[in-house]
């Protein structure tokens, strides 16, 4: 996968054409779209290429001082605002979060929000002459991660911003972040990539059955490589088990499965019935499947026994249940009560 300073390939005419018009550059930019696109790849190249000091056809060269630099997470212009937690994912927190960011991160229990000691420990940095004139950045993602306390420190910022600085916010959605926060920034929609180049883009990382993969998640190809360095296939072993055990009108292994999805997240494992009933619907009006193409035969059999409404209406409760799903008072209860649900849906008409 590229790095910190490269655009990813879907990305580059988009970069090239914002980053063209830096003369009438808004002083914060809201980068949203789908999740698994590349929009925090998207943000962090962005900064890379305002701060580059020979910047090629207007994107970072990735050789300058100033390249280095961001490569090495030290320049002294740019400043990456996420939760401590995620800095730890990505090889622990670097130089540009601060001494704050160390000692939360340090913790047993590190922040999953962006907090607001991190937003009071910009002021320091507003306070200092940029590195040879050129801009300031800080990015901040996902912006969905501000607390309210956060958010409402941001806005000030947002409101009287340093001269030549730059925010960037990422976000999945707009309308999940407080409004008078998104109406302080310019938005840039990214765009999905086209199924062929992302497919493309995922066999160059060694995916194999890339089409496959993508599919299963929505045509988000970030998405896509995790799953497929995480799973065995497209769809999950135990979810591929329930459709044979559904067609053989047998339910033995409900309990085994039962076991398997209380280790996983509620919002990871409904995710997945909600595509695979999308797919029976579709299956049941003749369309091909959208996310389990490579299970098409399994899916036109269990569209043939189901009854169409019920299939209809399940889909709509797994949509429920995810909101739900996030607090069940006893989640084996509820993984039981799922699996009723979905089995008289799927059963024989």
């Amino acid at each position: 996968m590229s790095d910190s300073l490269t655009f990813l390939p879907w990305q580059i005419e988009t970069a090239q054409s914002w980053l063209g018009h830096q003369e009438r550059f808004a002083h914060a930019w809201l980068i949203h779209g789908l999740p698994g696109i590349g929009k925090t790849q998207f943000a962090r190249a962005a900064a890379a290429s305002l701060l580059c000091d020979q910047p090629v056809q207007g994107l970072a060269c990735g050789h300058c001082q100033a390249c280095q630099w961001v490569r090495g997470g030290n320049h002294p212009d740019l400043r990456l605002l996420r939760p401590d937690a995620l800095a730890l994912q990505e090889q622990g927190p670097d130089t540009q979060d601060g001494d704050l960011a160390k000692e939360s991160a340090a913790r047993k229990n590190p922040s999953r929000e962006i907090r607001v000691e991190q937003l009071r420990q910009l002021q320091h940095w507003f306070n200092t002459g940029t590195h040879r004139g050129g801009w300031r950045v800080a990015v901040l993602y996902p912006a969905q991660a501000l607390n309210l306390v956060s958010a409402n420190a941001l806005l000030k910022v947002l409101e009287e911003p340093a001269e030549r600085t730059v925010f960037l916010l990422v976000a999945d959605a707009p309308d999940r972040l407080l409004p008078t926060l998104v109406s302080r920034c310019r938005r840039l929609p990214l765009p999905a990539p086209h199924a062929q180049q992302a497919v493309q883009w995922l066999e160059q990382q060694g995916v194999d059955q890339a089409s496959d993969w993508l599919a299963a998640w929505g045509g988000a190809p970030l998405k896509a490589l995790s799953a497929s360095q995480e799973m065995n296939a497209p769809c999950p072993d135990w979810l591929s088990a329930w459709m044979d055990g559904v067609l053989k009108a047998g339910r033995e292994a409900d309990l085994s499965l039962a076991d398997t999805l209380e280790k996983l997240p509620a919002q990871e494992w409904i995710d997945h019935w909600q595509r695979l009933f999308v797919d029976i619907e579709l299956g049941s009006f003749a369309q091909p499947a959208r996310y389990y193409p490579s299970l098409q035969k399994r899916i036109d059999a269990l569209a043939a026994q189901s009854n169409t409404t019920a299939v209809t209406e399940a889909l709509k409760w797994l949509v429920q249940q995810k909101a739900l799903g996030n607090h069940p008072l006893n989640a084996k209860l509820f993984i039981h009560h799922v699996l009723d649900r979905l089995h008289q849906a799927c059963r024989r008409v």
